[in-house]
Parts: structure tokens; C-alpha cells; sequence
């Protein structure tokens, strides 16, 4: 239970930051396409803010160096592509839906949640392996 009500605090914080770096990129711009780089810098940096937690918070996982680093995250980008198209197909569906950034939002939270349910396990069994393979 522990470790379920840490991951959720964790996700909740990359969530946010995913959020907040939509909010922010939209609030400074808002010419042509700015829906879809919003949501693309968000996901950015959501899948850094993650990786950071996920890493060292749910996984205990310590690089043996850089070039082991770089190769997880790779590794876990690769992970995130599936959970992406759930996040990313829910958050579009309620801005086509509902033509607002409030419900827009609303379904990037809910994408981004079962996004983050799926991860956990890809993660656990493709990036984050115990037997370190």
C-alpha cells in the first residue's frame, strides 16, 4: 500500500508539471498549432520530471554511469510511447468534445492517470528489472 500511495504522489507531481508547462507554454502562445505544442512540451517535461521519481523513488535503480542512464531513459521513452497515445488520445477527445481548456485538461489528467497505471508495470518489467537485464 505504501508503495501504490507513493507512486500515486509522484505521478500526481508529474502530472502537475505536465499541466503547468501546458498552461504556461498557452498562455504565452497562442498562434497556429499551439494546442499540440503545448501538449507536447508538457509531455516533455512530464516524462523527465518521471523518470526522475520513478528512477529513484519507486525503483531504487542507480546507473552504473551516464551512458547506463541515458540507455534507460531511452528504454523507458520507449515504455511511455503506448501510455503517450492513451494520454495524449484522451486529452484531444475532450478538447473536440467539450472546446475548452478546462475539460481539455481534465482529460489529460485522466489519460495521464491509467497512462501511469500501465507504465508502473511496463516499467517494472522492461526498464526497471530486478535480475538487471
Amino acid at each position: 500500500m505504501k508503495m501504490a500511495t507513493t507512486y500515486a504522489i509522484l505521478a500526481l507531481i508529474a502530472t502537475i508539471a505536465n499541466i503547468a508547462a501546458q498552461d504556461i507554454l498557452l498562455r504565452c502562445y497562442q498562434g497556429a498549432f499551439a494546442v499540440l505544442l503545448s501538449v507536447i512540451a508538457g509531455t516533455g517535461l512530464g516524462l523527465v520530471v518521471k523518470y526522475i521519481l520513478d528512477k529513484r523513488y519507486i525503483f531504487n535503480f542507480r546507473a552504473r554511469d551516464a551512458a547506463h542512464d541515458r540507455q534507460t531513459f531511452v528504454i523507458y521513452t520507449a515504455m511511455g510511447l503506448l501510455t503517450t497515445v492513451i494520454f495524449w488520445g484522451s486529452e484531444f477527445i475532450f478538447h473536440f468534445l467539450f472546446a475548452s481548456k478546462e475539460m481539455r485538461y481534465l482529460g489529460g489528467i485522466i489519460g495521464l492517470t491509467i497512462g501511469y497505471v500501465a507504465k508502473y508495470h511496463l516499467d517494472k518489467h522492461f526498464v526497471f528489472r530486478k535480475d538487471g537485464k
